[in-house]
């Protein structure tokens, strides 16, 4: 009795993980979860793709509105911001362990992490990382989140880290539905972007 107990949870617990459901996640709303799952596993196939888009910053120390170009390829990135956000153009690459950030007119700097450069050269708390995430309409996996589902069974709202994401629409882009319009907020900053273009790929198959 006591060995079909322990197969029974050991096959619960291997078709949890395949359905990509995490224990960290609170999901509410009107969507079904496993559709969720569904949607999620398919999202988190995604390691490459290319976007052009709008981005508006408020922050203390910097306000304004431009352009967003962001290529990933797996884990290396290339973000690059444009137009009149305080202090002008700003180019971020990477990959883990090792980041740049090149601001007009300032000069490069590099850093060990994206949230340390961003911190300490423009002013803003904001977390690159889970951003790789919350840009496909997913919550980072390393962390506790709590996740409002819409009637189509995707993201309308996400808290995590301190930080609250609204989901205003999506669009369809290569079989995948993916965020056009989203808001971020954070401790004293806000963030909204407005993804025009999404080329979505699965690289590491």
């Amino acid at each position: 009795m006591f060995m079909r107990h322990v197969i029974a949870f050991s096959l619960i617990a291997l078709l949890a993980g395949c359905a990509g459901f995490s224990s960290r996640e609170s999901v509410q709303g009107q969507g079904d979860p496993q559709q969720w799952r569904q949607h999620k596993e398919q999202l988190s196939q995604l390691d490459g793709w290319q976007i052009n888009g709008k981005v508006g910053i408020r922050a203390p120390k910097d306000s304004g509105s431009g352009t967003l170009f962001w290529l990933q390829r797996q884990d290396y990135y290339d973000i690059r911001l444009s137009g009149p956000l305080g202090r002008g153009a700003a180019r971020l690459t990477g990959r883990p362990g090792h980041v740049s950030l090149e601001v007009a007119n300032q000069g490069r700097y590099e850093a060990q992490s994206p949230e340390e450069l961003l911190e300490e050269q423009l002013g803003w708390k904001l977390p690159v990382s889970h951003l790789v995430w919350w840009v496909r309409g997913l919550p980072a996996p390393d962390s506790k989140s709590e996740l409002t589902l819409d009637t189509d069974s995707r993201l309308s709202g996400l808290a995590q880290d301190g930080w609250t994401i609204e989901y205003l629409s999506y669009t369809q882009q290569n079989g995948y539905w993916l965020p056009e319009r989203m808001k971020l907020h954070g401790q004293q900053l806000d963030v909204t972007l407005v993804l025009k273009e999404w080329q979505p790929r699965q690289l590491g198959q």
